[in-house]
């Protein structure tokens, strides 16, 4: 494999294991030598988060009283990772809303790498903001 396909296929890894859905049994840089080491503070934390969540809420359009908390260090699987967390509405496929949802993203290398559904111990304590980025959200 040449060097631009392999430096192709590092950056583009992160999208295509996103794209996957949340957390269930994908593999994933959090487990790999390359989320070995300190992580840095995710600098663009909100588009990488606004990114990762296009592709995870199956009807973008609509959410509703969206906020999103500064990423902090969180223990996950026994490692140091930056972790944010979200609250939001989705619009449900019929058209109605239902409940506010919590997520955790959690940040590999600086980078949105998953979406954790079952967030409540990793945001507990976690100050919110708006997030009015994921309340513009289109297809």
């Amino acid at each position: 494999m040449g060097r631009l396909a392999k430096r192709a296929a590092i950056l583009v890894l992160p999208l295509a294991l996103t794209a996957c859905g949340s957390d269930g049994d994908r593999p994933s840089l959090m487990e790999g030598t390359q989320a070995g080491g300190p992580q840095p503070f995710p600098d663009n934390f909100r588009g990488d988060a606004l990114a990762l969540m296009r592709s995870y809420v199956n009807n973008p359009v609509g959410v509703r009283d969206a906020s999103m908390a500064d990423p902090v260090l969180r223990e996950v699987g026994g490692r140091q990772f930056y972790v944010s967390c979200l609250h939001f509405t989705p619009r449900e496929t019929d058209g109605s809303y239902k409940t506010m949802r919590e997520r955790a993203i959690i940040y590999v290398n600086g980078r949105a790498d998953r979406v954790i559904e079952h967030a409540s111990e990793l945001c507990a304590g976690a100050v919110y903001a708006p997030f009015p980025e994921l309340e513009k959200m289109t297809r």
